[in-house]
């Protein structure tokens, strides 16, 4: 489909954002689906996130995702925030309407599809580990405990940062969240039958580190990575060797983005076409 002066403009903000492969996903389904609409990528600087976000106003854009390290100082730039992005307080898609911009959260919701796809059953009852508290690890932690967890555990490099994240989860439900020290994760991650890498460790063309010592897992763990990879994350790679059960953070990037574009669009999102161009090199 040709871009002209009438073509609708979607976009993302993030900082990396050269790995994106939502630009290609949401394309290929603008063609699929005949929409006079495009997507594009857009590497910015924490800095001039405020100015980002007010030319997606001015320049009259129809909406966009948020992705690290934005997606909670984001919240405070927007006119209004649905409820579970308000409870989260993280944004990842951003609607824009006549000038006002409303922000969702489709990260939690996202998750959760994506995780039963993988593990083959919901979180009900598990015990979890979070690794991380920024926007992405507080929309898993939103999840889980909706989702009815038994516990939640969550551990951050910098532990203020988990003991507020744990804070506002007790809020949301009465499913035990607590913040752990790194002197505690043997010991947790014995306990607990699901392990989520909410962190940026491991995202493509950064860092190569893996976030859980690697003698930690064991068989009979799940291991899900939110962030992907052209192969299969140094976490979850090392997971797989000791006999986990592994999920890819592709299919928690499809999920989402079928309910953004949904969203946005207001159709279904082709949702195997998504997978196909989210696997895509």
């Amino acid at each position: 489909m040709e871009v002209g002066a009438g073509t609708g403009v979607i976009c993302i903000l993030g900082h990396p954002v050269r790995h994106s492969r939502s630009p290609a996903m949401h394309n290929a389904a603008f063609v699929d689906q005949g929409l006079d609409l495009v997507y594009v990528a857009f590497d910015v600087a924490e800095v001039h996130l405020p100015s980002a976000v007010e030319g997606l106003r001015s320049l009259g854009f129809v909406g966009a995702n948020v992705t690290a390290p934005h997606k909670e100082a984001v919240v405070a730039l927007l006119d209004e925030t649905d409820d579970l992005a308000t409870k989260i307080g993280a944004v990842n898609t951003i609607v824009a309407d006549h000038g006002r911009l409303r922000g969702h959260n489709t990260d939690a919701e996202g998750f959760l599809r994506a995780l039963e796809r993988g593990w083959g059953r919901s979180p009900a009852g598990a015990r979890c580990l979070v690794l991380g508290a920024g926007g992405a690890a507080r929309a898993v932690v939103a999840a889980l405990v909706h989702a009815g967890a038994a516990e939640v555990a969550v551990h951050n490099r910098t532990s203020a940062r988990a003991q507020r994240l744990c804070s506002d989860a007790s809020a949301w439900s009465t499913v035990p969240v607590q913040a752990i020290e790194t002197r505690e994760l043997g010991r947790v991650t014995a306990q607990v039958d699901l392990i989520v890498n909410a962190t940026s460790i491991g995202l493509a063309g950064t860092f190569k580190a893996i976030p859980l010592p690697v003698d930690m897992v064991r068989e009979g763990h799940a291991v899900m990575d939110v962030v992907y990879s052209d192969s299969m994350t140094p976490l979850l790679k090392a997971a797989h060797g000791r006999g986990a059960t592994v999920i890819e953070g592709t299919e928690m990037l499809v999920q989402q983005a079928c309910i953004a574009y949904g969203l946005w669009t207001g159709r279904d999102a082709p949702v195997e076409l998504f997978r196909n161009r989210a696997s895509s090199d």
